[in-house]
C-alpha cells in the first residue's frame, strides 16, 4: 500500500493517540511523543505540513517495530 502524501505532523500525533502516545514536549517545530504501553518509548515527529514521504515511512516503521505489528496495517488505519 502506498503512503499518504498529505499527512502533517499534527495529524500523525493525533493518530498515534490511539496507541497511547502523548505529546510530552515541543521544541520549535518538533514534537516528542511518549508512551508507556510496553515500556517507556519516545519518538520525535516534525510538525511539518506535509511530512516528507521518507520521514513518514521511517516513523511508521519505527512504531510498527515497537508495537510488533505490521507496518501495512498502520498505513491502512492512517
Amino acid at each position: 500500500m502506498k503512503l499518504p502524501r498529505d499527512v502533517n505532523g499534527e495529524e500523525l500525533a493525533k493518530f498515534l493517540k490511539k496507541y497511547d502516545f502523548q505529546i510530552t514536549r515541543q521544541t520549535g517545530s518538533h514534537m516528542r511523543l511518549t508512551t508507556i504501553m510496553k515500556g517507556e518509548y519516545h519518538i520525535t515527529i516534525p510538525k511539518h505540513n506535509p511530512l516528507k514521504v521518507g520521514t513518514l515511512s521511517w516513523i511508521l516503521t519505527d512504531i510498527a517495530n515497537y508495537l510488533k505489528i505490521n507496518k501495512q496495517s498502520l498505513i491502512e488505519k492512517l
